[in-house]
């Protein structure tokens, strides 16, 4: 495990074997972060988030109370999670929270916000700069704002073609049945 001299970690953070925490990054109390990760430079981490195994958080990602990020996710830099759906700086409770969850494999690009109380589907992908306001399904590959469904993702990053019934992926060459 590797923590820079100026990563800020509070009470009651428990951080995986072998993942680095670099450069001005703050990790508030009582998040969970698994093994074999990656978090950049001043990156910003709130009560309570949950991150699997082998995950990368980019540089100066934000991300909120409520947020739960499965392994293998790539989060990619300056995204955001927000995670109350009327915000208002003189009515603030917990109970304004709404879940969101990132499912595994999942990434997510540069600059994106994504909307709280959604589900990314495994193996997603999310292009730069999108705004997410709805459920991404399982290999779906969306960008824009808002973010709208443009095709499907193969585990291996490459857009699947549709072939009769199923997808094929020009890539590894497998075929997805989704």
């Amino acid at each position: 495990m590797f923590i820079h001299k100026t990563a800020e970690i509070e009470e009651n953070v428990e951080i995986g074997k072998n993942t680095k925490i670099w450069h001005h990054v703050h990790i508030r109390e009582d998040v969970k972060i698994g093994k074999n990760c990656n978090i950049g430079k001043g990156a910003y981490i709130d009560r309570d988030v949950k991150i699997g195994d082998n995950c990368k958080i980019q540089n100066y990602a934000c991300i909120y109370k409520g947020v739960k990020i499965e392994e293998d996710v790539f989060i990619g830099p300056h995204v955001v999670f927000t995670n109350d759906l009327y915000p208002r700086s003189f009515i603030w409770e917990d109970t304004k929270i709404k879940n969101t969850i990132i499912r595994k494999g999942a990434s997510i690009g540069a600059n994106s916000t994504i909307i709280c109380g959604i589900i990314i589907g495994r193996y997603s992908m999310i292009g730069a700069g999108s705004v997410v306001t709805k459920d991404v399904p399982d290999r779906g590959l969306t960008y824009g704002n808002p973010a709208i469904l443009k095709g499907y993702i193969c585990e291996c990053g490459a857009k699947l073609i549709k072939k009769e019934n199923n997808y094929f992926c020009p890539k590894c060459k497998k075929e997805v049945i989704l």
